[in-house]
């Protein structure tokens, strides 16, 4: 694989973390106890921590992208194997009727 595609990759684990990692942790100013600025929405996170939450995802993006690539090195699941999970290879496309 070459660099440039590794990187795209890991981009798009660290992306996709990043969505899974915003909403943990997260605490409104109702449920902490503080007052309301005027304006703020009742929703609105409080003491939201942004750089907490980059450094997780960075390190859950790299674990999950380290066992992408000794995935794609190693074959421990290839495509095959992995598309035979949501389709059975033995059933053939059938051609359609003609009309």
């Amino acid at each position: 694989m070459a660099w440039y595609s590794a990187l795209a990759l890991y981009l798009l684990f660290w992306t996709f973390t990043l969505f899974l990692v915003l909403p943990f942790g997260i605490r409104t100013s109702d449920e902490v106890g503080a007052d309301l600025v005027p304006g703020q929405a009742e929703s609105a996170p409080h003491g939201l921590s942004m750089p907490r939450k980059l450094l997780w995802t960075t390190l859950i993006s790299a674990v999950l992208f380290g066992l992408f690539w000794l995935n794609w090195e190693r074959e421990w699941i290839t495509r095959e194997e992995f598309l035979a999970l949501f389709w059975d290879p033995s059933e053939r496309l059938k051609p359609l009727p003609p009309r």
